[in-house]
This record gives structure tokens, C-alpha cells and sequence, in this order.
């Protein structure tokens, strides 16, 4: 049986708590242990560029370059898990789309081949959703009980639904359509680059988009990531909802400390041949003492 997502808590992990979590992008490759007692990194955040391929293998390669540059594979540390959050929808384990990576994700099963080439317990997560994550148990969400919603605006619009400390996985709400057009085409980080609209055009826009998102789902709390969240002063204040809208914490590392959040099962026991599927579940697995909902 599939454990239940990981999810916020206000306890610390039980047993070691450090973990190793990656962010591929279709830019860069970042990565970075993680104390989870306080979701911060106990070292530099390291980062390669993403492949220009964007294949599977060239990126295990770099993942297994970056593991390296980190030190996981050093005598002593053989209980290390890895969390790796993809640009994909991730079901069991398997990806079903690729935004701004090769087709040869698509359909296959990342972690238990990222487990073979990499000999390491791996768990993958999408890219929002370790975000989310991040924010519901560390950062702009940590006080906030019932519905949460992060929203990453960039190239796209990547979301995250967090209810009641239990995450949602694969929430796709920018693919919505609004006024005829994908939500992200208009409402994106990249959509207010390109077509040079000034704050108060995009806080128009992200309004009407942030309305409808408002008006399905009735969320306790919205946090805007990304980037532009830099910039949330700009903005935010011209938004006119029932719903609070802030700003995330954690900026740019929330995919990483997310996916090392994602590591935290039940049992974590140092890896052991053809037993990584016990040390990490995917998004359906389960964070032990850290993981209680408050």
C-alpha cells in the first residue's frame, strides 16, 4: 500500500535528518542537504547547467555530478535518500508529461531508473509540488491550517494544493482556461515579459485568473512563488480578493527543500540492494513524526 503524501508538521523528523534534495529545471540542475528539522540548507546550494538535450541520461549524469560535488556517496553516509523534483507530472514513480525537457521522459519510470543508475534510494516529486510543500511546512504557510495553494509563476504557472497538510499531487492549475486563453499564456511570469505589461496591467490579469482559481476552490491561502514574488510589492497590493495572497519564504530553494522533504517515509533504513523501494515513496509517501498534520 502507498503511504500518504509527505506533509507539514511542527515536530522534527525522527532518525537522521539531513537529506539530499535536487531541483531540475530546464535551466539549471540545483541541489543541496537539508537539515529538516528547519528546511534549511547545511551547506552551499550547488548547481550545473540542465543539459541542452534535456535527456534522461544526460540528466542522471549531471544528477550523478552534482550527488558527487555534495558528497552522498562518501564512506559513512550509505543511508543517504535523494528527492529529485522533475518539470513533469509524476504518477507512481512515472513521468507523464515534459515541460522544456526531452520526450524521453515521457512514460518513463524516472525513479526506479534514476535508483538503478544512480545505486541510491530515489524519490521524485513534481517540481510545484515539491515547492508547495517547502512553503506549507517551512515557509509562507507553516501557520496556516485547511486549503493552501502555491502558485509558482515563471515561464509557466506551476501550482501546488496543499488541504489540511496533505498534498494534492500533479495540480495543474495553469493549464486552466480563462477568457479563451491557457492561464499561463496570460498570467505567467514570461507572459508579462514579452508582452511589456506594466504592474498594474499584470495585476489585472493575475486577478481575473486568481478570481477563477478563488472561485473553485475557496482556499484558506495563496502564495505566489517564483521569481516575480521578488517584485510581490508591485503587485499584490493591487489585488482585490477574499483570499489572502502573499508572498513565499523560501524563493528559489523550495524545489530543493521540497524534494528532500519528499524523502521522509515511515522507515528510512540505510539502502540496500533491491530494497530502495522501502526507503522512498513517491509523492505518496508519508513524513513520520514530521509529517503530522497540525
Amino acid at each position: 500500500m502507498m503511504n500518504p503524501p509527505a506533509t507539514p508538521g511542527t515536530d522534527p523528523p525522527s532518525g537522521s535528518s539531513i537529506r539530499i534534495g535536487i531541483d531540475v529545471g530546464g535551466t539549471w540542475i540545483k541541489g543541496a542537504s537539508i537539515d529538516l528539522n528547519t528546511g534549511v540548507p547545511t551547506g552551499e546550494v550547488r548547481r550545473l547547467r540542465t543539459p541542452s538535450d534535456g535527456t534522461v541520461d544526460a540528466v542522471a549524469a549531471a544528477l550523478k555530478q552534482l550527488i558527487d560535488d555534495l558528497g552522498c556517496e562518501s564512506p559513512g553516509n550509505t543511508d543517504v535518500a535523494i528527492g529529485v523534483a522533475i518539470p513533469s507530472a509524476v504518477q507512481h514513480g512515472v513521468a507523464r508529461s515534459a515541460a522544456n525537457m526531452d520526450d524521453s521522459w515521457i512514460g518513463l519510470d524516472v525513479q526506479d531508473y534514476l535508483r538503478a543508475r544512480l545505486g541510491l534510494p530515489v524519490c521524485v516529486v513534481n517540481d510545484a509540488d515539491a515547492a508547495g510543500l517547502a512553503e506549507a511546512r517551512y515557509g509562507a504557510g507553516r501557520k496556516t491550517q485547511g486549503v493552501v495553494l502555491v502558485l509558482t509563476l515563471g515561464t509557466g504557472i506551476g501550482s501546488a494544493l496543499i488541504v489540511n497538510g496533505r498534498l494534492i499531487p500533479n495540480f495543474e492549475l495553469g493549464h486552466l482556461e480563462i477568457d479563451g486563453s491557457k492561464a499561463e499564456s496570460r498570467a505567467s511570469a514570461v507572459a508579462r515579459e514579452k508582452e511589456g505589461l506594466g504592474w498594474m496591467e499584470y495585476a489585472a490579469r493575475l486577478q481575473r485568473y486568481l478570481s477563477h482559481v478563488e472561485l473553485l476552490f475557496s482556499p484558506d491561502l495563496i502564495i505566489i512563488g517564483g521569481g516575480i514574488s521578488a517584485c510581490s510589492d508591485a503587485f499584490l497590493p493591487h489585488l482585490t480578493l477574499s483570499t489572502p495572497v502573499i508572498p513565499a519564504d523560501l524563493k528559489n530553494s523550495a524545489g530543493v527543500v521540497g524534494a528532500a522533504l519528499q524523502t521522509m517515509t515511515t522507515s528510512l533504513a540505510p539502502a540496500q540492494k533491491g530494497q530502495s523501494e522501502e526507503h522512498c515513496k513517491l509523492t505518496k509517501g508519508s513524513v513520520s513524526a514530521a509529517g503530522r498534520t497540525r
